[in-house]
């Protein structure tokens, strides 16, 4: 069973068992999270295309852990002006274990 999850503002293509990293979610590790908005079911060659959503489907997923992402540099400068600003950022991800897909 395949499903289509939207978490973050991201679209992520998941199956039972996959670790996917999504944004940041309010949890601890070993808590359980629920994707209701789920866009797409496959399962056995049967598809359901949701508009926007697929009705009653649900995605569980097990939280964990989180973590950084990559650092970013961020570089700004206005050339002949003695402009130079330079900062940093590290977005903070949320591992997840799909552990259901019901539809």
């Amino acid at each position: 069973m395949q499903a289509v999850i939207k978490t973050g503002g991201k679209q992520y293509s998941v199956n039972k068992g996959d670790v996917i990293d999504v944004e940041l979610l309010a949890g601890n590790p070993g808590d359980v999270v629920e994707f209701k908005e789920v866009l797409l079911v496959a399962d056995e060659g049967v598809t359901t295309i949701g508009s926007p959503v697929v009705d009653n489907a649900v995605v569980k997923a097990k939280i964990l852990g989180t973590k950084k992402g990559e650092k970013l540099i961020v570089f700004k400068f206005r050339r002949r002006k003695d402009f130079r600003k330079k900062t940093g950022h590290r977005q903070k991800f949320t591992s997840v274990e799909i552990t259901e897909i019901s539809k």
